[in-house]
C-alpha cells in the first residue's frame, strides 16, 4: 500500500479511517502496518496537519497493547511509531507535546534522541537541544550518538556565535572516529563557513579523500557566500574538470561567485552550461542568472530571462526590480512594478523594499506615498526592510519629517534602520541630529557599521567639521575594527576640500596605503572646482585622466575652474583637448512634478509644449533678480558651453 495514497485517503475520510484503525486484540492487526503508519505521521508533520496527527495519537493510545514493550519485535515497531509522533509534534511546533512523548518512552533508541534534539534546535531552542545532547552523551547503552546526531547539531550552528561549539563538535567527531565520514565532513564545512571559520572549513575539505557533489558544493557555496568569489570559481573549474559532476546547487553557488566578481564572461559560460544541461528552466537558476547579469550591468540579458520565464516567483521579481534600481533604470523598475500591481500579481515585502530603493530626489513623492499606502494595505508596516526603504525614500524626496515618523513608529530597528536615519539627517545638513542619533545608537548597544560612519562623515563634510570627521575616521578602525573603504576616504577628501584645505586633501590621498582610484581624484578635483584652485586642480585632473581616460569629468571641471578665474585661453585649450580625445559630456536633466505629472528638461530645452510661457516667465524673473543686484556665477553658467562661440554668445547675453 502506498503511504502517500493512504495519507490522501485519510485526510479525506478521517473519521471512518480512525474508527477502524485498530482492532481489539493485537497491534499486528492494525489496518496500516508500522511502516505505513510512520509514513502517515511523518507526512502529517511535514504538511502541518497537527489535528490529523494528534487524532492518530489518540486512537493509538486506545489500543491496549500499544504501550506493551515486553515483546522485543513489537517494541521495535512501537518505538518507531513513538519517534514518528515526536517528529510530527516537533514539525508542527508543539515542542511540549514532543517532550511529553519523549519523557513517557520507557525505551528509546538513537532516533528518539536525534528527533527530540533536532526538534528543539531547529526551532531555535539551542540550550534545550544541547542539554538533551549532553544527557544522551552521558548515557550508557545502545543509543550512543551517531552521524545523524552530529549532522543535526552542525546544521543548527549557523552563525559566528557558534564557532567554538563547532570546534567542540569537531573534536567529538575525531575522538569517536567519524572524521573520514563524508556526510559529517560536509556538515563541518558548511558549519565552519557559516560561523566564519574559513580556514577550518578549508582544512576539512582538503583532508577528506572521498569528496562527493555535496562536499564540492558546500565548499564552493561557502566561499562564494563569504566573498571569496575568485577562489570559489577556481574550485568550480577544478570540480568540473574532475570526476564529480556539479548539480543545480553547485551552479547556483558559482553564479553567485560571478555576481560577486562581476565576471560577465565566466557568467556567460555558466549560462551556456546550464542551457546545455537543461537546468535553465529551474526557478532558482533563472533568478541567479538574472542577478548575475544585473550585477554585471547587462540588464538587457537579465530582462530577456525574466520575460522568457514560464513561472515567476517573488525572488525573480525582486531580483529584476533590484537590478533595474542598481543599474540606473529607475523608470523601468517603476513601470514593471506598476504593471505587476495592475495585473494583480502578489508581491511581498522584499519586492516593496526593492522598488523603494529606486527613489532619489528626482522621483515623484506622490508615487512614494502610493507605495506606502500599499504597505499599509498589505500589512507590511512592521517589516523592518520596508520601513528602512520608506525612511530612505522620504528623506531623498525632501520629506525629512516623514522619515522621522517612520523611524519612530518602528518597533524593531536593525543597524540599517539607524544608518538610514543618520543618513537622512546628514543628507539634510542636520549634523547635530545625526551625531545625537549615533550616540543613542551606541547607548542601545547597536553596533555601528561602515555605512554608519560614511553617513557621519557626510554630515561632517556638509557643515565643515573637519576635526570631528577625522575623529570618526580614527574611531571606526581603532574602536570598532572597521577598515575604511574608498568611499570613506573620498568623503574625507571632500570634507577637507569644502573647508579649503586642498593641500591637506592632496597629502591625505598620497599618504593612503592603497592606490588612489577614480572616486578619490574626482573628489579632489571637485573640491578644486568649488574653491577655484587651478594648480592642484590640474594635478588632480591629470591623475583622474590616467585612472579613467574615458571620463569627461576632468575636462569639464578644469574648464569651469579656468572660467571662474577668467583664464579663457586655458579653458578653450581644455575644451579642444576634450574633443580631440573623443570624450563627451553627459547631458544634465532636471525634473519637476506638478499635478501628479513629472516634467523633465535638459539645457536650453525648447521641446516642452509650454516652452514659450516658461522662457517668458524666466525672462521676467531674471530682470527682477538683476534689479535686486543679482550677478550670475559664471562658473556654473559656462559649465554648459563647449566652444568659444558659445562662450562669446553667453557673455554677450549676460552683458545685455
Amino acid at each position: 500500500m502506498n503511504p502517500t495514497w493512504v495519507f490522501r485517503k485519510l485526510t479525506t475520510y478521517l473519521p471512518s479511517w480512525l474508527s477502524s484503525l485498530t482492532t481489539h486484540h493485537s497491534s499486528s492487526h492494525l489496518i496500516l502496518n508500522q511502516q505505513q503508519l510512520c509514513s502517515l505521521l511523518s507526512n502529517s508533520g511535514k504538511q502541518g496537519h497537527f489535528s490529523i496527527g494528534s487524532s492518530i495519537h489518540a486512537t493509538l493510545i486506545k489500543n491496549p497493547l500499544f504501550g506493551n514493550l515486553d515483546n522485543p519485535v513489537e517494541s521495535r515497531y512501537i518505538i518507531a511509531i513513538w519517534n514518528s509522533l515526536m517528529f510530527l509534534y516537533s514539525k508542527c511546533g508543539h515542542l511540549s507535546d514532543a517532550q511529553k512523548v519523549f519523557d513517557e518512552m520507557s525505551i528509546r533508541d538513537v532516533i528518539s534522541w536525534n528527533t527530540i534534539i533536532s526538534g528543539f534546535l531547529t526551532k531555535g531552542f539551542i540550550d534545550v537541544g544541547f542539554n538533551y545532547f549532553k544527557t544522551m552523551y552521558g548515557c550508557s547503552g545502545d543509543h550512543r550518538f551517531d552521524r545523524g546526531t552530529i549532522t543535526t547539531i552542525l546544521s543548527s550552528c549557523d552563525g559566528c556565535e557558534y564557532s567554538k561549539i563547532n570546534m567542540m563538535i569537531h573534536t567529538l567527531v575525531i575522538v569517536n572516529g567519524y572524521e573520514r565520514e563524508t556526510s559529517i565532513a560536509n556538515a563541518l564545512i558548511t558549519a565552519y563557513f557559516g560561523s566564519g571559520c574559513f580556514s577550518s572549513g578549508r582544512r576539512v575539505f582538503e583532508e577528506i579523500n572521498d569528496r562527493n557533489v555535496v562536499t564540492w558544493t558546500a565548499m564552493i557555496s561557502g566561499l562564494a557566500q563569504n566573498q571569496y568569489c575568485e577562489e570559489s570559481l577556481k574550485l568550480f573549474v577544478e570540480m568540473h574538470s574532475g570526476l564529480v559532476s556539479p548539480n543545480a546547487l553547485t551552479y547556483l553557488s558559482s553564479l553567485l561567485a560571478c555576481s560577486g566578481l562581476q565576471a560577465l564572461n565566466e557568467g556567460c559560460q555558466l549560462h551556456g552550461l546550464v542551457l546545455k544541461l537543461g537546468m535553465d528552466l529551474d526557478l532558482h537558476i533563472e533568478s541567479a542568472l538574472m542577478d548575475m547579469y544585473s550585477k554585471c550591468g547587462s540588464m538587457k540579458e537579465a530582462w530577456q530571462i525574466f520575460e522568457s520565464a514560464q513561472v515567476l516567483d517573488e525572488i525573480s521579481m525582486t531580483v529584476i526590480l533590484t537590478g533595474f534600481a542598481q543599474n540606473g533604470c529607475e523608470e523601468e523598475a517603476i513601470r514593471v512594478f506598476v504593471k505587476m500591481v495592475k495585473e494583480g500579481i502578489e508581491f511581498d515585502p522584499n519586492m516593496v523594499s526593492a522598488i523603494l530603493g529606486v527613489f532619489g530626489g528626482d522621483h515623484s513623492l506622490n508615487f512614494g506615498k502610493q507605495i506606502q499606502s500599499l504597505v499599509v494595505k498589505k500589512g507590511f508596516g512592521l517589516n523592518v526592510y520596508v520601513s528602512n526603504g520608506l525612511i530612505n525614500m522620504y528623506s531623498k524626496c525632501g520629506e525629512l519629517e516623514e522619515s522621522i515618523k517612520v523611524f519612530e513608529r518602528m518597533c524593531n530597528k536593525n543597524s540599517v534602520s539607524w544608518n538610514s536615519m543618520i543618513a537622512a539627517f546628514a543628507r539634510h545638513g542636520n549634523a547635530c541630529k545625526a551625531f545625537e542619533l549615533y550616540e543613542q545608537m551606541r547607548r542601545d548597544d547597536i553596533k555601528p557599521t561602515d555605512v554608519t560612519f560614511l553617513s557621519l562623515l557626510h554630515a561632517c563634510s556638509h557643515v565643515g567639521l573637519v576635526t570631528k570627521g577625522m575623529e570618526f575616521l580614527k574611531s571606526m578602525e581603532k574602536d570598532h575594527g572597521i577598515s575604511p573603504r574608498k568611499e570613506h576616504h573620498a568623503c574625507i577628501v571632500d570634507m577637507l576640500g569644502r573647508k579649503g584645505l586642498l593641500d591637506e586633501a592632496k597629502s591625505f590621498i598620497e599618504g593612503l596605503p592603497v592606490k588612489p582610484d577614480v572616486q578619490l581624484w574626482q573628489a579632489l578635483l571637485g573640491a578644486c572646482s568649488f574653491q577655484g584652485n587651478s594648480d592642484i586642480g590640474k594635478y588632480a585632473a591629470a591623475q583622474l585622466s590616467i585612472t579613467a581616460p574615458e571620463s569627461p569629468v576632468p575636462y569639464i571641471l578644469m574648464a569651469n575652474i579656468y572660467s571662474s578665474k577668467g583664464k579663457w585661453k586655458e579653458r578653450a585649450e581644455t575644451i579642444r583637448m576634450m574633443k580631440k580625445v573623443g570624450v563627451a559630456k553627459d547631458t544634465g536633466i532636471s525634473w519637476i512634478e506638478m499635478d501628479k505629472c513629472i516634467h523633465s528638461f535638459v539645457v536650453d530645452d525648447r521641446m516642452h509644449p509650454q516652452t514659450e510661457d516658461i522662457f517668458g516667465v524666466l525672462s521676467v524673473l531674471f530682470r527682477h533678480l538683476s534689479d535686486e543686484g543679482y550677478v550670475p556665477d559664471k562658473r556654473f553658467i559656462l559649465h554648459y558651453w563647449d566652444d568659444d562661440e558659445g562662450l562669446t554668445d553667453s557673455l554677450q547675453t549676460q552683458d545685455a
